[in-house]
């Protein structure tokens, strides 16, 4: 894995000068340091992939360089120096998380095998963070559409994707953002380095900054050890910040500054890291109208929309409505038994409007298979709010259209009241979070 950084901490400055210059010629980028001492201090400014250390050193040993790195980076990849006496000591390292050891005197190509064998296991490391994190939901689904407007937007992705601008995706809640930004990762130089998902909006201020940014042993009372954040196992690759219009006034300047020099500190750090990732925002909202109530920083706004993509909605979506329901059906149903949509369920989902979008059609298809008696979907197992059919019908006592926002109310009203006013019922219907709702409860004014 070529354009890798090494670091090389050895007192034996002729050895790291030779295998600086080897490692360099195969395509790797290498610093050397030549104390333990020396080494901390270059770990707390830049992010290395994989530290060639040496144990005996004049001022620090190699051991506490060692104690360092597992505390603070344990994804980077310790390679031990090792003369034969110190075996017993390098085993014993590797108990403390080192990688592997090599005894001097070593054979470039030996070497050159473990390094290569290091990263492999550096990004399953990474790999296994990434799926273990609760907030980070990479998605698995595959874009489905065959409508002139979602294929134009799919170009336009491609092309963008090719750039290593931010880009922000805007679209109502549900058109499958999170998708679109995957796609832009998968065709992106970045391919082979991580995709790391955050929903802005599931999670509290001082949760989404040390899930974010990372935190120092010590940093508060549970903080028993440092925590690598999401934008230092994002390193190389791609951080989506889903419903980055939820983000705190009191967030946003840090997220600013990262977007701005790729510079960031862990809660209770004193020591400027650094990361350099691309950025994909989404959101539902306008975020230019945000900007002109102050509710969202107008700087981060431009530092974010270098490329914008608007998402369709559903209903603007001529033809991909069927498509998206035989996949679903597919998808969600018993393997040896794949259900199927009468004719007359068919007419009934093009007929309705989908406020929800591709995720309340997906909930919909997969309640009605849970529900449906026999191997075929009837109107009935659907269930539609029969009043939500065809909403362009809906106007206001002057003949006027309603507009999205009357619309969204009237829907978010009825599946209240179809639920009982049950909050988490009624965002699982909708595929909103709690949050969501309820600031769209308030802003509707509904009781």
């Amino acid at each position: 894995m070529k354009d890798s950084r090494i670091l090389i901490a050895d007192d034996d400055e002729t050895l790291c000068y030779l295998l600086k210059e080897e490692l360099v010629n195969e395509g790797y980028i290498v610093d050397v340091v030549y104390d333990g001492k020396d080494a901390i201090e270059l770990l707390k400014k830049r992010f290395y992939d994989v530290l060639l250390l040496d144990l005996e050193m004049r001022e620090v040993h190699g051991e506490k360089v060692l104690n360092y790195v597992t505390d603070n980076h344990p994804a980077l990849q310790v390679i031990i120096l090792t003369a034969k006496s110190d075996i017993r000591t390098a085993i014993d390292c590797i108990k403390q998380g080192a990688y592997d050891f090599i005894t001097k005197p070593y054979e470039f190509g030996q070497l050159c095998v473990t390094i290569e064998r290091a990263l492999e296991y550096k990004d399953l490391v990474i790999k296994n963070k990434i799926l273990s994190s609760k907030v980070s939901a990479a998605p698995q689904n595959t874009i489905i559409g065959e409508s002139e407007v979602i294929k134009n937007v799919l170009k336009l992705a491609e092309k963008a994707a090719k750039s290593e601008s931010n880009i922000l995706l805007e679209g109502e809640t549900g058109t499958g953002k999170e998708l679109f930004a995957e796609f832009i990762h998968k065709n992106s130089n970045c391919a082979d380095k991580p995709f790391v998902a955050i929903n802005c909006a599931s999670l509290p201020d001082q949760l989404i900054e040390s899930e974010l940014f990372g935190y120092e042993k010590g940093a508060f009372t549970d903080a028993k050890t440092s925590k690598q954040g999401l934008v230092e196992i994002a390193h190389g690759g791609t951080l989506f910040l889903d419903e980055i219009g939820e983000l705190s006034l009191t967030l946003q300047p840090k997220l600013l500054r990262f977007l701005e020099n790729g510079e960031f500190r862990r809660i209770g750090g004193v020591t400027n890291l650094s990361s350099s990732v691309r950025v994909i925002g989404a959101t539902n909202k306008n975020l230019t109208e945000e900007a002109e109530k102050k509710n969202f920083r107008r700087d981060l706004l431009f530092r974010l929309n270098v490329i914008t993509l608007t998402i369709p909605p559903l209903r603007e979506r001529d033809g991909d409505v069927l498509l998206l329901s035989d996949y679903f059906l597919q998808k969600k149903s018993p393997v040896r038994s794949v259900k199927k949509l009468s004719p007359e369920a068919k007419k009934e989902l093009v007929r309705y409007n989908f406020p929800g979008n591709v995720r309340e059609l997906e909930h919909v298809i997969e309640r009605s298979i849970i529900f449906s008696e026999g191997n075929t979907i009837q109107p009935k197992d659907l269930n539609l709010p029969k009043s939500d059919f065809d909403f362009s019908s809906y106007s206001n006592d002057d003949g006027t259209i309603l507009t999205i926002d009357e619309v969204e109310k009237l829907h978010i009203k009825q599946t209240l009241e179809r639920n009982d006013w049950n909050r988490e019922n009624t965002a699982r219907a909708l595929g909103i979070s709690q949050k969501t709702l309820y600031s769209k409860i308030l802003k509707y004014n509904l009781k």
